[in-house]
């Protein structure tokens, strides 16, 4: 206790350390995130050595080092005394908490999530963590320096950063909880930054395969006939596409919040008796190898599922008869049953309980929208004894999880979570697109500013009447077409753009077995599907403020709506023409008249591509064309594969096949690992060489039919598990 604070240090592990400062007399408590489990704390501390030095507190970890001055103004290290972080001010207030810390002169910040869609770095710029429409759809009180530490201030209410914005070499925070409550990690790089911010609020779940293809959303105006009539477009003109969903026409009452909501009986006359029956519209789709997705607004009172888990997991004599929820109760001495100012939720039944029946139909998943979680409720009372003030950025929190959970539990398969809003955590419950902004460039800001915290299934509203909106909506970790009250089929748009979306589609077909396999990879990893540039170059400056590229997976770089580029180091290959370009320098590109973009593909990369499928499952997944770009060092990319729905995978019921690709000065060498003796599967090589080979031997036996195309410079061959050798 110093100067009227109290403060406490806790080491989650030997570099994640949680920061608590209270005035004189309080006492420390937990923000919503602990108690509804969205933060989990590791317990791996170790040994930690504490020393009361002339008032000085100091704190020591293997990797960190914490002091405390008699203002308990903070300063911390890292083990060999590289300074990290120095608390320059402190004010706890009756309204909120603020820190300033010193700026280091090189110093800048990564983060915040879609609070801005103009640049990825913050330096010079304030924050408002607050989650609004349009503004700040996914705002998240977490970043990461260049210093080599990161941040999660721990808290629901609304967070103001100032990050140099008012003082050039002064950062700070203003918490409206009123307390100064945060986690300190040292992470020397932003993927290990990543790493522990997912550590603590949790990694991407696997959706499965079929969410990697194409989506289209009917207009809101649409009936069953409509819907039918777009489904077999798609599959008359050979489109790709794997989900059809509906907006909110498809209810009786629009926008209907309530768990009253029904089918519209004259859009979709969809009689009880029919639920289950063979000719209903849905089945139709079912047939068709499309699944259904329907669109949800919500007001909720989702707090009182969250204290029925917390209360069940208590032992029994920690229950209550009666719980102390209050959410503006009216007793009239007329009567004797309390009265509610929220007429729409049942306290004692789960939000998700009304959604069964609609699984039930053949719904796959709901598509959550922005709609009321984005509006502030200033008069409400929730049912756990909230206010708005701590209950507004936590909901969307809550209703993305409670979806997750609903589902998995009823329909015992991988959820598909898709909303727009969301908190500290929100990547390891949902998928995002970037609301009602369209697909142009612009969107592509608040999917690289999410990705810096781990978030991996992301899309936007393709931009259908443009090359470039089409380019860009293809080559996302999802992909939606939203017709919302347009009219965005591809048919309409004529016969060049029609033709674009047919190829892009077929393109993203292929594309998925390299999707689902680093989107496997990314639910260990934590390393976005979409990535920044700067997140795979960080020591580069010049990938530091590019919002027009990004990687898709670790061997594609996209380029959207610019032709001015830069290309990091390395060798690049187009995948357009085969042209090759050495990376380090910015480059004008055009692309070809009937192309959207850039797409070139990293040197090393090795990226398996399956066969054109209308829908995933089609057919099986009986040959893979592995692209190769040899490189300087060896790579290695492994295929996954599960049966794409189910929870098996967590048992390890999937398939890893480990592929590597070397060179050396005379020969390339690919080794595909072996098979099952089960697996029925051809491969095919397509290898980008400097010439054409000398030879090519496969499990020492040569390979005599293989093709060299010599504008491209690249080979073709057949060739199967095991190893292939190419003789330079």
């Amino acid at each position: 206790m110093k100067n009227g604070y109290t403060a406490m240090v806790r080491f989650l592990a030997e570099d994640i350390v949680r920061i608590q400062i209270v005035p004189q007399g309080s006492g420390f408590t937990d923000s919503a995130l602990n108690r509804y489990h969205f933060i989990t704390e590791p317990d791996e501390a170790g040994e930690i050595q504490s020393v009361d030095k002339n008032g000085v507190n100091l704190f020591i970890s293997n990797k960190l080092k914490l002091y405390f001055d008699d203002f308990w103004r903070l300063s911390c290290s890292t083990s060999d005394d590289t300074r990290l972080l120095e608390m320059t001010g402190l004010e706890l207030g009756r309204v909120a908490a603020q820190v300033s810390f010193l700026a280091q002169p090189d110093e800048n910040w990564v983060g915040f999530g879609d609070l801005t869609r103009k640049h990825l770095y913050h330096r010079g710029h304030r924050a408002i963590c607050w989650v609004s429409n349009v503004a700040s759809y996914l705002p998240v009180p977490f970043f990461m320096s260049t210093q080599g530490y990161s941040v999660l201030v721990n808290t629901t209410h609304c967070v103001a950063f100032d990050m140099c914005a008012s003082q050039s070499k002064v950062f700070s925070w203003r918490d409206e909880r009123g307390v100064v409550d945060f986690y300190l990690m040292k992470s020397a790089t932003f993927k290990e930054g990543i790493r522990q911010y997912t550590r603590l609020t949790g990694v991407p779940k696997l959706p499965p395969e079929w969410a990697f293809g194409l989506w289209y959303i009917c207009r809101t105006q649409a009936n069953d006939a409509e819907v039918m009539n777009d489904a077999y477009r798609f599959r008359q003109l050979q489109i790709p596409c794997d989900l059809i969903g509906l907006e909110p026409g498809w209810m009786e009452k629009n926008y209907d919040a309530s768990v009253e909501k029904t089918w519209s009986h004259e859009r979709f006359p969809l009689p009880e008796w029919q639920k289950n029956g063979v000719h209903t519209f849905i089945q139709a789709l079912k047939r068709m190898g499309f699944h259904l997705e329907l669109w949800l607004c919500n007001e909720y009172d989702l707090s009182f599922e969250e204290e029925r888990k917390i209360a069940a997991d208590l032992p029994s004599e920690e229950h209550h008869a009666d719980s102390a929820f209050v959410t503006g109760t009216e007793l009239d001495l007329h009567f004797t049953q309390p009265r509610y100012m929220d007429q729409i939720t049942r306290r004692e039944e789960p939000w998700f309980e009304h959604l069964k029946k609609f699984v039930d139909w053949g719904a796959d998943f709901f598509k959550q929208d922005g709609a009321y979680q984005v509006c502030s409720h200033p008069d409400r009372l929730y049912g756990n004894g909230m206010t708005d003030a701590e209950m507004h950025n936590l909901y969307p929190l809550l209703y993305a999880r409670q979806m997750w959970e609903g589902f998995a539990q009823y329909a015992n398969r991988r959820p598909v979570v898709f909303t727009v809003s969301g908190w500290s955590g929100f990547q390891a419950w949902c998928g995002t697109w970037t609301g009602d902004t369209g697909g142009r460039l612009e969107t592509l800001g608040a999917m690289l500013n999410t990705a810096m915290l781990g978030h991996c299934w992301a899309t936007n509203d393709m931009e259908v009447m443009q090359p470039e909106g089409i380019h860009f909506g293809y080559l996302q970790p999802w992909s939606q077409i939203n017709s919302w009250t347009y009219f965005r089929m591809p048919w309409l748009q004529g016969d060049r753009l029609l033709a674009m979306h047919q190829f892009y589609a077929r393109l993203r077909s292929t594309l998925i077995p390299y999707l689902y396999s680093t989107a496997y990879e990314s639910t260990h990893t934590a390393v976005p599907l979409m990535r920044p540039l700067t997140l795979e170059f960080q020591s580069d400056p010049d990938c530091r403020e590019i919002l027009h590229e990004y990687l898709l997976g670790r061997d594609l770089l996209v380029g959207i709506y610019q032709h001015d580029l830069y290309l990091p180091n390395g060798k690049w290959k187009d995948y357009w023409t085969g042209e090759v370009f050495e990376g380090g320098w910015h480059i004008h590109f055009e692309w070809p008249e009937d192309r959207g973009g850039a797409l070139f593909v990293r040197e090393g990369a090795i990226v398996p591509l399956g066969s054109v499928m209308q829908y995933r499952r089609e057919k099986p997944l009986d040959h893979i064309r592995l692209y190769l770009f040899p490189g300087k060092n060896s790579t290695e990319f492994s295929l996954y594969e599960d049966d794409g729905v189910t929870f098996k995978y967590l048992d390890g019921d999937f398939a890893l096949t480990k592929i590597t690709l070397s060179q050396t000065s005379d020969a390339v060498l690919v080794s595909i690992a072996k098979q099952p003796d089960s697996a029925v599967r051809s491969w095919e090589l397509i290898v980008a060489l400097p010439a054409s080979p000398q030879s090519v031997v496969c499990n020492g036996k040569a390979v005599s039919e293989w093709s060299w195309d010599a504008e491209r410079r690249e080979l073709t061959c057949a060739t199967g598990p095991g190893e292939t050798v190419i003789t330079l």
